[in-house]
């Protein structure tokens, strides 16, 4: 098969032509810029452009599919000559689903946690030499990209995100799988510039769960009331199998989870991380992984890349980054974190970087979500307000969010990264939560700080 990416050097993108290669495939692309890490590791299999920059005349009829990234434009030039030509064009999401209609699809879905949770499940299957296809979307320690196709693997797990599929494509990526298996962990108000208000978006979780094949399964958290109602409100005919937090205990900074042979440690901690791990247990349960099993493999993860990552420690201070950036994620990360050092005072960061985060109207939602912080900090990027062409955020307005009038914000990196070298950091733990890295800071350098 003769493949055509659109827009090949996304995190997913990219990987999902790396895998396509692996399978034997004869796969070209396109891109007006590609970073590492995508660049180098696409340079490594043959497969990055030799140019940046689109186009039409790569677009032939010797090419069987087009795969259109969602970091197109719906007037790029190559799609309009693929559309010209009649040419089969497929979102990312939809042509993962052709791979694996014969296939036992697990879909793991939620507003936050299904990285993490998608990372427990393809942990303990490998612990237990148990082949799978997959799609994550992160890059997973022992595993070599984010995506793995294969003929022969029964099962294809899957990330399912909510957000669109392509810019020709306005369903939610998750729509298309149509999971045999499925997980939803929680349903929390996300994505605002595609689904403005909240009942909407909640909408969109009420679909997936009645896009289930029939007869499929449905795991979901019965501690989100939302979610609860979705699934339980469902006429669909599927099974229905709810999770919680599990019986835990927390001891010199260790979680140790009750297990039927006892207590056992793990490597990650936090009610959040600990509810993820319940729903993981019921999914892998489904594909043939006894509990036991499941156990011995889980005290060995120690997470997914940027989700609660440690990057320093020493006997008096502790550093973590974390994707978190929603208000439900800070929220529970930022609880976790004084959870699990009770005695420490956490010094909690958290960069303004998204679409929604950096929409005024939406700022409200952060209401409560740095309390339980000793030191609460915001970054923003005014200049990415203006990027993102959004109204300017004073701030006043972030502090009127967050309701904590001893809130420190910085609009400039250098004062940032000052601040943060400046503090004393004995008994402390720091979180630095983003989906960007405020405005250039070198995490290796954080690391001097311990």
């Amino acid at each position: 098969m003769n493949i055509h990416f659109i827009a090949i050097g996304g995190s997913a993108m990219h990987n999902l032509a790396i895998a396509l290669h692996n399978k034997g495939y004869l796969v070209t692309g396109s891109d007006d810029t590609i970073h590492d890490p995508s660049k180098s590791r696409l340079e490594k299999k043959g497969l990055l452009p030799k140019e940046f920059g689109w186009f039409p005349e790569k677009i032939t009829e010797q090419l069987d599919v087009i795969i259109l990234g969602m970091h197109a434009k719906k007037d790029n030039p190559e799609l309009l000559q693929a559309q010209d030509m009649g040419l089969k064009i497929y979102s990312y999401p939809e042509f993962l689903y052709e791979q694996s209609k014969d296939k036992t699809r697990v879909v793991i879905g939620g507003s936050h946690g299904k990285t993490t949770i998608t990372s427990m499940i393809l942990h303990v299957l490998d612990y237990n030499d148990m082949e799978v296809d997959y799609m994550v979307g992160a890059q997973l320690e022992g595993f070599e990209t984010m995506v793995h196709l294969t003929k022969e693997n029964e099962f294809m797990v899957l990330e399912g995100d909510e957000y669109l599929s392509s810019p020709i494509d306005r369903r939610p990526k998750f729509h298309l799988y149509k999971p045999n298996i499925a997980l939803l962990s929680g349903i929390a108000w996300d994505h605002i510039n595609v689904f403005p208000t909240f009942e909407g978006y909640v909408n969109q979780f009420r679909i997936f769960t009645d896009s289930l094949t029939d007869g499929g399964i449905m795991v979901y958290n019965e501690e989100d009331a939302i979610l609860k109602e979705v699934v339980e409100s469902s006429t669909h005919s599927i099974k229905k199998y709810e999770y919680s937090t599990p019986v835990h205990q927390i001891d010199d900074g260790v979680t140790y989870i009750d297990t039927p042979d006892g207590l056992m440690p793990l490597e990650i901690f936090g009610d959040h991380n600990l509810q993820n791990l319940a729903g993981a247990k019921w999914v892998c349960q489904h594909m043939g992984i006894d509990e036991e099993d499941f156990y011995e493999a889980i005290a060995s993860f120690k997470g997914a890349s940027k989700r609660l990552e440690k990057i320093a420690e020493s006997s008096e201070t502790v550093i973590y980054k974390d994707f978190a950036h929603s208000p439900s994620k800070v929220k529970a990360t930022t609880e976790a974190v004084k959870k699990q050092y009770a005695q420490r005072d956490v010094i909690a960061c958290l960069e303004l970087h998204t679409y929604s985060s950096l929409n005024a109207e939406f700022l409200a939602e952060y209401n409560g979500a740095l309390d339980k912080a000793d030191k609460a900090v915001v970054f923003y990027s005014p200049h990415a307000v203006k990027i993102k062409q959004l109204d300017s955020v004073s701030e006043q307005q972030i502090s009127n969010a967050f309701q904590r009038d001893d809130l420190i914000i910085f609009t400039n990196p250098t004062e940032f990264k000052e601040f943060l070298f400046s503090q004393n950091l004995d008994q402390s733990a720091v979180v630095l939560m983003s989906s960007g890295n405020y405005g250039g800071l070198d995490f290796e350098e954080i690391k001097q700080l311990v």
